[in-house]
């Protein structure tokens, strides 16, 4: 089978439509796409911050939904689904995985990272992870739910590793692209959220979709942040330790404030990547019984629970997506890189 794609050959080169062979293997799919959302790690990628693994020229794109068009002899039952393909596919082989350790498989595939993504009309993956979704997408186009392949699942592992529950204060720093959902999910799991931005319209719309409070930290330094957080939490009554706190902002200034929100028996999670290195007091996560994790992608058998979430409504997608053909990539690229894009990118084939 052909496939048709816009790959890159260097970083900040202009993409180029390019044809290449798919082959299906007993073991493999064929997803025709729906749509692929575009993530802050494809604008990496492309503009040289981080190099992937793949030799160029690459097609990006791991944000994908489609329709099985082709599937080897062991996955007969998956032709004609319409599924998700996973960020982050583990082989489900290795010592890592074995021991439950899947995000780290060393075999793991990554479209648009190990091989060609989904900016393209098809593409090949293993089939044994794909996310079936059911006949009933409750008013979702099937491009729609291509973000749950990242911006969503990636968030509610986060949600899940922290330990969410109610009655817990969330803090989410980063009201983008994963915040929008972090938000969601933390609230869904019955906490009160506190949602940091420095970006008055997305604080506005979070504040619909299960924010709490917000707080715009533009004009402070973290003693101020600090302080308009905890004003918050003792107005409200809450407690003063314990707070999950999300860093969704894969910013250098967001990570700072992020571990310094840290109170007494906190848990940080780190979600958005930034390649700016911090100096900080380690001791502070021994000083207050903290904790302190990374979160890399999301484990393929959280997407049923996902999905879920998604069609019952739990998580609200259509605010925060919009739809662009897929001829416009080079567009939409120099548009997310300078921080225009106010939704998330949907690129659609043949759109």
């Amino acid at each position: 089978m052909k496939a048709s794609g816009y790959a890159y050959s260097e970083p900040k080169a202009a993409f180029q439509k390019i044809e290449y062979d798919l082959a299906c293997g007993p073991n493999d799919a064929i997803v025709k796409v729906a749509g692929c959302g575009l993530c802050h790690t494809d604008i990496g990628f492309y503009y040289g911050d981080v190099p992937p693994r793949a030799k160029l020229p690459l097609v990006l794109g791991h944000e994908i939904s489609g329709t099985v068009v082709e599937a080897g002899e062991k996955l007969a039952h998956l032709r004609g689904k319409q599924v998700i393909v996973p960020a982050v596919m583990p082989c489900g082989e290795c010592p890592n995985c074995k021991a439950g350790c899947e995000n780290t498989c060393k075999k793991q595939l990554m479209p648009g990272n190990d091989g060609h993504g989904g900016f393209a009309s098809h593409i090949k993956v293993p089939g044994r992870d794909l996310a079936v979704l059911p006949a009933d997408l409750k008013g979702y186009d099937l491009a729609d739910l291509s973000v749950i392949a990242d911006a969503v699942t990636t968030p509610y592992q986060s949600v899940l590793r922290a330990g969410i529950k109610t009655g817990d204060v969330a803090v989410v720093i980063g009201s983008g692209g994963i915040g929008t959902y972090g938000v969601q999910i933390a609230r869904a799991m019955g906490a009160t959220v506190i949602a940091i931005d420095i970006d008055d319209r997305k604080l506005e719309r979070v504040k619909q979709y299960g924010a709490s409070h917000v707080v715009n930290t533009r004009e402070m330094d973290i003693k101020a942040a600090r302080g308009a957080v905890k004003k918050i939490v003792d107005g409200a009554g809450l407690p003063d330790f314990g707070w999950k706190i999300l860093e969704m902002s894969g910013s250098k200034a967001g990570q700072e404030l992020a571990y310094n929100l840290i109170p007494p028996s906190g848990t940080l999670a780190i979600v958005g990547f930034t390649m700016a290195k911090l100096e900080l007091r380690l001791s502070n996560l021994m000083a207050f019984d903290a904790a302190c994790f990374g979160n890399w992608g999301c484990a393929p058998k959280h997407y049923p629970a996902v999905i879920n979430m998604v069609l019952e409504g739990k998580i609200n997608l259509k605010p925060f997506i919009k739809r662009h053909s897929l001829n416009d990539i080079q567009h939409l690229f120099e548009e997310a890189h300078h921080g225009k894009l106010t939704e998330r990118a949907i690129l659609v084939p043949g759109a």
